[in-house]
């Protein structure tokens, strides 16, 4: 039993119901635990206004940093590192990890072999996917993770525009060459 479960653990692809599952469960025990709903949104604001009240105290003290969104380190921040290092060890486990820049063969056969272009890319969607989840007061695991366990519509009406603009953004950057 216990081999099973390591040898599934190390698999490259897992069920995506196995992966829902896992995902439910995560959700319960964050707010059973943390007595908070899982989101990650702001992070990088609590990060950037720790450092901005460190390196510019005046310019970072103001009514979004005081009330809105505070300086430190938040549930928001240990859920993004632990994203980041929970990924790794997926990648480590399942050997499949290693470090890339640019080996899409849909991209490069689309877009060219162009590193930068990608990265450009990359960087101005993250601001407004960033930009996005500010306005809309949360971000895709935020609204629809947690909007989704709890059958809120606005977490539905959410994940069908994000993936209608997924599909758009998509035809406009391919451009029909896929």
């Amino acid at each position: 039993m216990i081999k099973n479960l390591i040898a599934y653990i190390k698999r490259e692809e897992w069920s995506p119901y196995v992966a829902g599952a896992s995902l439910g469960i995560v959700g319960i025990l964050v707010v059973l635990l943390a007595n908070s709903l899982l989101g990650a949104s702001g992070a990088f604001e609590n990060i950037a206004g720790w450092i901005g009240q460190k390196v510019a105290p005046t310019a970072f003290n103001n009514m979004y940093f005081k009330f809105v969104m505070p300086p430190g380190i938040s549930q928001g921040v240990i859920l993004a590192i632990g994203v980041f290092f929970g990924g790794m060890l997926g990648a480590l486990s399942s050997g499949t990890f290693k470090f890339r820049t640019n080996d899409n063969s849909q991209w490069n056969q689309i877009m060219g072999k162009k590193t930068w272009k990608r990265w450009v890319l990359l960087f101005v969607g993250a601001i407004i996917l960033e930009y996005g989840a500010g306005i809309a007061g949360g971000c895709t695991s935020g609204l629809a993770i947690s909007g989704g366990m709890l059958l809120a519509p606005s977490a539905f009406i959410f994940m069908a525009g994000m993936f209608m603009s997924g599909i758009v953004v998509a035809k406009i950057v391919y451009r029909n060459r896929y």
